[in-house]
This record gives structure tokens, C-alpha cells and sequence, in this order.
């Protein structure tokens, strides 16, 4: 399968020949008639249907659906004003059929993303060269992974998946950005990116498995002695605090719900990074169109809301995104983040719990360290050397760090219960 890799005519914004109108980026002269493909540059995600981009992004990932990514478009959380300009691209057969999907953004910075280039960008401009804009094929401000390059099961999926690499590196070069990256891809497209050229990187989550659990006591009977304690210690003092907590879903969720978590989101993001990037519009969007993907940990003192733990459900697994309070209860976070999303994965049958990015505390509440992934093409030969002999040192640290931490697991060892 041949994919159109060229626009007809790229602006310092870049992709300019294809903005707006879904205007093919390109036409492949090579394939047959049945065979070629046309690659689409979209502006907004609103220039496919949610039907036709769902078919390619699947059922087992909320983030990469069409309503998730156009709640954060229209809601301008994801927009030109916030430095994301949408720059998706679409794969169509000659006779328009859309075949896969790539979520991607011109950026002018690089917020928001939780894989951090900051160094590179300043050794490059400090060296004369021009870092933004750049192209990320990512989910905004959601360090999960997820399908990136969106192709239906099937037997073309891989010669699918390949066109639309083409398409995105074809494109980067065609509009003179200075890279590409590709954030929290799946091992398989992450074996891709690297056998097409790009360069690879690992880093760190935390996640929870489910190894059959029936409740939590199960769960916590394979904990060494002193963790299991100290687990059972948080949850008291926070039962013991008097505070009502409920996990809500699909219609339980109301506005005043997402008020007064939105002012949860407000004030702990304003603490962490400045300004926090999903407006208030985003969360009622998120409601209306993927309320039966929510589960919405609200907590209450005496009636009024005082904190709340914003979770997404996919098929197999429970995703942690956010959280927030406006009153300081000690073990409260553990309570609502993690060991709640344990409670909701084990009653639901879910094969685990992301609980988003860093966090080396979570290891002592069950969340194991497991690798993350991301792919990067750099246009310059210079920075492009030094940043893979960063991404070589950088990748054995991650190794060792990840041996350490899994021999310094909460599991116990033996039968024993030590």
C-alpha cells in the first residue's frame, strides 16, 4: 500500500495545502486504482465523522475516540490558541473510504506532553537552530498509552499503519519542522517507529494487574506483611475522617459534579505547572458524549464536595487522569486515586489500573513499574546524533532503575507473608 507523502504546498505554520477542507496532502502515482491512497491533513477533528475515525482507533482506548478529541478541540483546551494546532491525518482509499488515522498537532512549545524535550530544543536554539514548530502525534496532556497510528483490524493493518508513518514523516520533512514525535505508542507500533528509522525512547509508569482478585482483601493478602499494614493503616484514617466517598458513572454524573471538580482541577493544577490546560467546558463535553467511560470519584465533608479523582474505563482497563481537592486530608489521595480505582477494577473484572504519569510512591501500593515508549524523527543530522547518544545513556538508566524497583516490590516472597 503506497500513502501520499507530500503536500502540495507547506506555509511556515506548515501544511498549509491541506488545511481546512480535508484537501488530499498527495496522491500516489505508483498504486493501481483499487490500491491508492489519498492522505488527508485535517484542521479539526470535526472534518471526519466519529464513525469513520472510530473504525480505525478501536474500542479498547477512550482517549484516541473522536469524541474525546474533539471535546478537547471544542472546548479549546486543544486548539491554535493553546499552542496545539490540530493537524490529524486521515488515509482514504480512491473512493474516499477513510482506511486509518493519525492523531497529530503542530506545536509551538512543549507543554503538556509528559515527555520531556525541553533540553533539546535548548541546545538546538542555542546553537542557532529553529526547535518550534514541531509535530506531536499524541493525545493532549494525557500520558497514556494508546494506539497512534489508528488502522481497523484486519489484514491491512500493518500496511496501513506503515503508510500513515510514511504520510507523517513525509509530511515533517515536507513542511521544515525540525521533528516528530510520537508519544506513548503501543510496543508494536513502538517496533515500527524504530525499524522505520526513529529514534526510541523508554520511560516509567506505574500500573496495577489484576491477577484474579475477588476483593481487596485478596489483593492485599499477596502484599508483604508491612506494606499490607500500612495500607489498611491509610484506608482507616481516611474512613476515619468522616468523609463520604462514591464513584460516579454515566447519568449519576450531573453539572454541579463537574463544578466543583473542575475547581478541584483548578487549584491543584495552578500548584503544579502555572495554568492548569483543560477548560471547564471540557469536563461538561467529556460528560455529555463519554459519560459511560467515566468513573468520577467525588469525596464530601458534611455534604459539600471537598476533593475528586477523575478516572477513565476502556475495555480492559480503569485510567487515572486527574485529581483535585480543596481540603487536605492525610492518605486522602491514595484513597481516591489508587485505592478506589483498585475497588472499581477488581468489582468490574478490569485486567488493570494505569494510574498516570511518575510516582515511584505508587510501588508500595501494588503499582509495578512497567516501561512507556516514544519515537522520534530529527530533521537535523547534528541534533539528531546527539540526541540519540542522550536516548542510549538515558535508555540504560531507565533499565536499571526498572531492575531496582521490581526487586523492590510490595509482593511478598514465599509463602510465608514477610
Amino acid at each position: 500500500m503506497a500513502a501520499a507523502g507530500e503536500t502540495d504546498e507547506a506555509d511556515d505554520a506548515g501544511t498549509e495545502g491541506a488545511e481546512g477542507n480535508g484537501t488530499p496532502a498527495g496522491t500516489s502515482d505508483e498504486a493501481s486504482d483499487e490500491a491508492a491512497v489519498e492522505a488527508h491533513v485535517l484542521s479539526s477533528i470535526a472534518q471526519v465523522t466519529a464513525a469513520d475515525w472510530d473504525r480505525c482507533a478501536g474500542a479498547d482506548n477512550p482517549f484516541v475516540r473522536h469524541a474525546f478529541l474533539s471535546a478537547l478541540e471544542e472546548s479549546d483546551s486543544s486548539a491554535d490558541e493553546t499552542g496545539w494546532h490540530p493537524r490529524h491525518i486521515v488515509l482514504k482509499s480512491s473512493a474516499g473510504a477513510v482506511l486509518g488515522a493519525v492523531p497529530m498537532y503542530l506545536k509551538s512549545h512543549s507543554y503538556g506532553e509528559y515527555v520531556f524535550d525541553h533540553g533539546w530544543a535548548d541546545a538546538f536554539e542555542r546553537a542557532g537552530g529553529r526547535y518550534y514548530p514541531k509535530l506531536q502525534v499524541s493525545v493532549p496532556f494525557t500520558p497514556v498509552t494508546g494506539p497512534r497510528l489508528l488502522a481497523p483490524a484486519g489484514p491491512q493493518a500493518d500496511a496501513v499503519r506503515q503508510a500513515l508513518l510514511s504520510t507523517c514523516v513525509g509530511l515533517c520533512d515536507q513542511a521544515g519542522v525540525s521533528s516528530l514525535h510520537v508519544t506513548f505508542p503501543p510496543e508494536d507500533e513502538f517496533d515500527l517507529m524504530g525499524e522505520a528509522g526513529l529514534l526510541q525512547r523508554t520511560g516509567i509508569q506505574f500500573h496495577w494487574l489484576n491477577e484474579g482478585y475477588g476483593s481487596f482483601d485478596d489483593f492485599l493478602a499477596t502484599l508483604a506483611s508491612r506494606k499490607r499494614k500500612q495500607i489498611r493503616k491509610e484506608r482507616q484514617a481516611v474512613a476515619d475522617a468522616g468523609l463520604t466517598i462514591r464513584a460516579l458513572s454515566g447519568p449519576e454524573i450531573e453539572e454541579r459534579h463537574w463544578d466543583a471538580f473542575f475547581a478541584f482541577y483548578q487549584t491543584t493544577g495552578s500548584r503544579k505547572w502555572g495554568v492548569p490546560y483543560l477548560t471547564r467546558s471540557f469536563f461538561s463535553l467529556l460528560g455529555e458524549r463519554m459519560a459511560e467511560a467515566v468513573v468520577l470519584v467525588m469525596v464530601e465533608r458534611d455534604g459539600r464536595p471537598i476533593a475528586g479523582a477523575l478516572n477513565l474505563a476502556g475495555v480492559d482497563t480503569l485510567y487515572g487522569r486527574n485529581w483535585g481537592c480543596v481540603e487536605e486530608h492525610r492518605f486522602l489521595h491514595f484513597e481516591a486515586c489508587y485505592y478506589r480505582a483498585i475497588d472499581h477494577a477488581i468489582a468490574r473484572g478490569l485486567k488493570r489500573v494505569e494510574a498516570g504519569a511518575q510516582g515511584p510512591h505508587k510501588l508500595a501500593r501494588g503499582y509495578l513499574p512497567v516501561p512507556t515508549y516514544s519515537a522520534h524523527w530529527v530533521a537535523d543530522p547534528g541534533l539528531r546524533e546527539a540526541v540519540a547518544r542522550y536516548l542510549d545513556h538515558e535508555t540504560r538508566e531507565i533499565d536499571r532503575e526498572i531492575a531496582v524497583l521490581e526487586r523492590h516490590g510490595p509482593f511478598r516472597q514465599g509463602g510465608d507473608g514477610a
